[in-house]
């Protein structure tokens, strides 16, 4: 009897209850909480890897048909049919998380997001849904013991005291209840209507909540589920910037949510979800792509961005230096933001050499400035010319960003009052003495300051 009076009390709640705007962001003090110690990590590790590494072309993008993307005039459908047959030769057999995670420790970063699936299906983890994996006998590497490729990465990165995310497309242009085989694919979107074909999308819709629920509760305690293919999208979510991406038909895919996040939830309930570009309730922080913003933003807010020009591997990438990184992670997180850097793994499933050499470079900065990066937040006026601004708690980070071999200035100015007395540089026995002007601070420098890429001097 006591069961039935509270099922009934849960009942006329849920009947009661006012309908939640899924537009507005997620007021759950638990979320929120949660988004601020994200917000403290500030540096993470994404890697884009998967069978498309073999070709070094770009991730899933090249079988899609749409007018920007360049296959060197091959035959489509002999292309395609070449691409989506890469399982069967998807063998990395230098693959070694271990290594990875190592390496990500000693540049600095925190938290971690692997593509688990990226939008051409393939699972680089165990899934009971689809024979298309790293997992099934049709792929070689099948017979690794480490064919559960997020599984051993979740559990390297883990070990080093990572905050693990899973990337995972919504879209899936292997599933053939997505791109059916009956008719053409003109774009990246479904190619049939979901209102026409209602039993359809919902065994798509309800593959894709298994998929999620495999992740989710399958390798312990995920910290980020990040949601890919802002093109699948409930209707109430759509405005100009995005209706382009639904192609030529139009054709809303909403995959429900809600019911996918309570799921999700069910063992972890402080799970951060980054449903990318559905602005509302599932998108916990928002994801610049390859791009800093102008300011701050009043949200919370990572920039994920490739450390080449290309996501995934490329033999011949363009990467950045490692100055341009760090001023990268100055200016990020100088704007109140996260910086997730990504590298793309070879075939062989190795960091390229260069990627393995910037993330020393970045660890050696980061080992001596960390203090002015993680757990801070912005301080006015954020930037100033060459100068960023963090703080924490009582104490003001004035980071100065050095050109390629330029060296320190033997005074710098400060165009603000900081309300700071005294001041050091990290890293640097150098003498330093502060001095009032009427527009701020003069802070002169006795001594030679071997330091490379930002110089940060604590102000307190």
């Amino acid at each position: 009897m006591k069961k039935l009076f509270f099922a009934v009390l849960i009942l006329i709640g849920v009947v009661s209850a006012p309908a939640q705007n899924l537009s507005l962001p997620d007021n759950d003090p638990v979320i929120i909480e949660r988004i601020g110690q994200w917000q403290d990590l500030k540096f993470g590790f994404m890697m884009h890897w998967g069978m498309y590494s073999q070709w070094g072309v770009v991730e899933s993008w090249s079988i899609c048909n749409e007018d920007w993307i360049d296959r060197g005039g091959a035959n489509y459908i002999k292309y395609k049919n070449d691409y989506q047959s890469l399982n069967t030769t998807f063998n990395p057999t230098k693959f070694n998380p271990d290594e990875w995670a190592r390496l990500a420790k000693e540049a600095g970063m925190k938290y971690v997001v692997f593509t688990t699936k990226h939008h051409d299906g393939f699972c680089m983890y165990n899934t009971k849904e689809t024979s298309y994996s790293t997992v099934d006998a049709s792929c070689p590497f099948s017979e690794n013991e480490k064919a559960d490729i997020t599984g051993a990465v979740v559990q390297a990165f883990r070990n080093q005291g990572f905050w693990t995310g899973l990337y995972f497309s919504k879209a899936d242009w292997h599933h053939p209840d997505y791109w059916a085989e009956q008719w053409a694919t003109p774009d990246r979107n479904v190619n049939y209507d979901p209102q026409k074909y209602p039993e359809r999308w919902q065994n798509f819709c309800d593959f894709t909540y298994n998929q999620i629920k495999e992740l989710t509760h399958n390798y312990g305690d995920i910290d980020i589920l990040w949601l890919d293919g802002g093109w699948v999208r409930p209707e109430y979510s759509l405005n100009d910037e995005y209706r382009s991406w639904l192609g030529c038909k139009g054709y809303i895919q909403d995959i429900d949510m809600p019911k996918i996040a309570a799921m999700a939830r069910e063992n972890n309930p402080d799970l951060l979800i980054v449903d990318r570009t559905v602005h509302g309730k599932y998108e916990n922080y928002q994801t610049p792509e390859q791009q800093v913003p102008d300011t701050l933003l009043p949200f919370p807010w990572e920039t994920c961005m490739s450390m080449g020009d290309s996501w995934s591997y490329v033999e011949t990438d363009n990467y950045k230096t490692t100055n341009k990184i760090v001023h990268l992670l100055v200016e990020i997180v100088a704007k109140g933001g996260n910086y997730l850097l990504n590298v793309g793994p070879s075939p062989d499933g190795e960091l390229p050499p260069i990627a393995v050499e910037r993330m020393h470079e970045i660890g050696k900065w980061m080992k001596i400035n960390g203090e002015a990066i993680y757990e801070t937040r912005p301080f006015f006026p954020y930037c100033e010319e060459k100068i960023r601004f963090t703080q924490k708690k009582d104490r003001v980070y004035a980071i100065y960003m050095l050109d390629e071999g330029e060296k320190l200035p033997e005074a710098i100015e400060i165009k603000a009052n900081l309300g700071k007395k005294k001041v050091r540089i990290l890293g640097s026995k150098a003498k330093t003495k502060m001095m009032t002007t009427p527009n701020g601070y003069l802070i002169g420098i006795n001594g030679d300051v071997n330091l490379e890429h930002a110089v940060v001097f604590e102000l307190r």
